[in-house]
This record gives C-alpha cells, sequence and structure tokens, in this order.
C-alpha cells in the first residue's frame, strides 16, 4: 500500500496531494530551521547554529525522516527523470529543461507551482535556517539582507542553497561534529571528507565515497555529480582536485526499487524535490544510476557517499511520518 503511495507521489504529485503544512513535533521531532532564525527580510539573522547530538547509531531513517519532512514542506515537487529514454516527461512540468537529466534544476519549470519556491517569501526563513548549520551562513545571510533591501520583485538567494540543505539535514539528524560531517556552503567540503575517509583518513567520518556500483545504494546515503567546467566520472577524478573548489551537488537517497532510486535534495528547481532516477546494473556489480556513458543527455553521478551506520531496508521513504501522514484518515 505505501509502495504505491510513494510510486504515485513520485509520478503523479498531484496538486490534491500537496501538503505545504509542518507536521507537528510529536510527528517528527524536528526544531524547524525557520525557528533557527529571527526578523523580517532585510535584518534577518541567525540566532541558532547548534545541531541536534546523536552520532551515527540510527541515523539513517532519521536523514530520511529529516529531508522527507522538507519535502513536504515544499510541496511535494517530484520529477520522474526515469523518463529520460523517451523524452517524455511527467505530469506537472513542461520541456525537456524540466527533466534535471537534460538540463540544470535551476532552469526547470512545473506548470504550477504547487508547493513553495524559493522566491515565495514564505521559505525565506526556512531557507535561512539551513544557512545556519553552515559556518559561512551568517555571511550568506548578511548578503542576501543587502539583496532583499535594495530589489524588488521575485528574489532568489544570493548563493546556491542545496549544499545548505544537505548540511542542515545532517546537523538535524544527529551529525552534530565536523568529525562527523563537514557542514559548508559549498558540497566539495563533505565529499573531499568522504574521499579522505574512503582513504583511511578521517576515521570518524560519517560518510565514505565509492564510486557508484562499488556499494549497494541504501537510504540515507548521498549520490553526487559535478558541475559547470567539472566533468567528474569516477571518484578517482576528484582525488587529485581534493581540496580545491569545485561545482558539485548532491541529494540524499531515501527510497531504493529494483530499477531507479528517488532522492531529495535542495534547490532543484527552487526547491526541496524529489528525482527518480533510473538504475542499471553491471555484472558482479551493485545497481547504479544511468550517466553520461549510458545515455547521452544524462547527468553522470560519480560518487556513491556510504554512510557509515547499520543499513535499513530500502522502503524507508513508506515509513516516515511524512508519507504516514499522507496515508492516514
Amino acid at each position: 500500500m505505501r509502495a504505491a503511495l510513494i510510486l504515485f507521489l513520485a509520478l503523479a504529485a498531484t496538486p490534491a496531494t500537496a501538503q505545504v503544512d509542518r507536521l507537528p513535533r510529536e510527528a517528527l521531532d524536528v526544531i524547524p530551521p525557520e525557528s533557527r532564525v529571527e526578523g523580517r527580510p532585510g535584518a534577518m539573522r541567525i540566532v541558532e547554529a547548534r545541531c541536534r547530538p546523536g552520532g551515527l547509531p540510527g541515523v539513517r531513517q532519521r536523514i530520511v525522516d529529516v529531508a522527507a519532512g522538507e519535502w513536504g514542506v515544499f510541496g511535494f515537487q517530484t520529477v520522474d527523470a526515469t523518463q529520460i529514454q523517451r523524452r517524455v516527461l511527467p505530469d506537472g512540468v513542461v520541456g525537456d529543461a524540466a527533466n534535471p537529466q537534460l538540463a540544470a534544476p535551476r532552469q526547470a519549470r512545473p506548470l504550477s507551482r504547487v508547493g513553495r519556491w524559493e522566491s515565495d517569501p514564505a521559505t525565506y526563513a526556512i531557507v535561512a535556517g539551513y544557512w545556519s548549520a553552515t559556518p559561512d551562513g551568517p555571511d550568506v545571510v548578511a548578503r542576501q539582507n543587502r539583496q532583499w533591501g535594495e530589489g524588488e520583485g521575485e528574489l532568489n538567494w544570493v548563493e546556491p542553497w542545496s549544499a545548505a540543505f544537505i548540511s542542515w539535514t545532517m546537523c538535524e539528524s544527529g551529525l552534530d561534529t565536523p568529525a562527523l560531517f563537514r557542514r559548508d556552503i559549498s558540497h566539495r567540503v563533505y565529499v573531499d571528507q568522504a574521499i579522505r575517509a574512503a582513504d583511511g583518513g578521517e576515521p570518524g567520518a560519517a560518510y565514505e565515497a565509492h564510486d557508484p556500483g562499488e556499494r549497494p545504494l541504501l537510504p540515507g546515503d548521498l549520490l553526487c555529480n559535478s558541475r559547470g567546467r567539472w566533468r567528474y566520472e569516477t571518484v578517482a577524478d576528484r582525488r587529485p582536485d581534493v581540496g580545491e573548489y569545485a561545482g558539485m551537488h548532491c541529494d540524499v537517497v531515501v527510497r531504493t526499487f529494483d530499477d531507479r532510486v528517488a532522492v531529495i535534495g535542495g534547490n532543484v528547481i527552487q526547491g526541496v524535490t524529489l528525482t527518480l532516477i533510473p538504475l542499471t546494473r553491471e555484472d558482479g556489480r551493485h545497481p547504479r544510476p544511468v550517466g553520461a556513458g549510458d545515455l547521452a543527455g544524462a547527468r553522470t553521478l560519480f560518487a556513491h557517499l556510504v554512510l557509515r551506520s547499520d543499513p535499513i531496508p530500502g522502503d524507508a521513504l513508506d515509513r516516515t511520518p511524512t508519507v504516514r501522514a499522507l496515508s492516514a484518515p
């Protein structure tokens, strides 16, 4: 029943299913990101930067619960990238630009704004709360205040906030120290930490980096691709550049199927979005997301960050408080 519900959400994402109210604390014990800041746009400031303690025990399901909660707050925006092979897009989106396998996520546009977008004033404090989990968050919020004060009309954030979303998710999930997870405004900081961990350094790090297909995909893991002029295809491609800036994007694995994986990321189509990505399998290896070498136009996910925590079933998304609330009478 719940598996069917997930597929319905992912493939249809109709306005009738959209839920944009945050679950109460008794249902999902999360300190809302908007509670970590105060003040109006133009004078907003971070008032809480601490993280929930906890560490690695039980953190996989917690990460999925937290990410799914924000997906719900932003209106269950969903992209079915498995349709790339037929160049047919799911209901609710228009044009190839809506498919993140074919174009940058910021170019995508649903037909209707079912939930909340980053230019919606209702999300300003939420995204600012994500920034609070990063060392450079106060500077980003200060620059955003200047933009709010000087600009007019729809205003997006001065910095892409996808790494801030991942950082806040880990912060709220219990990965509370840099030794566990190096939160940052740039994905490459914690990706490099995971590479060092896989190479024998950073023994306390929560994640270690592997090529997709080397390890089984599990909820709570991260999948990462390079962006812009960087064209990494494997973790080995990144190793010579560890410590240097590179454009990247990472999403949280929340659900696995035989032929696809569901991931949730921030700043995807200007919101927190679930994307379904097709999988392929090679002899002797685990399923991995399709890449440019399998299909022209597909983005290549070069790094699978494996969480060093006990495995959980692939249907973790089905069991989150957010999804259970959708099926409640």
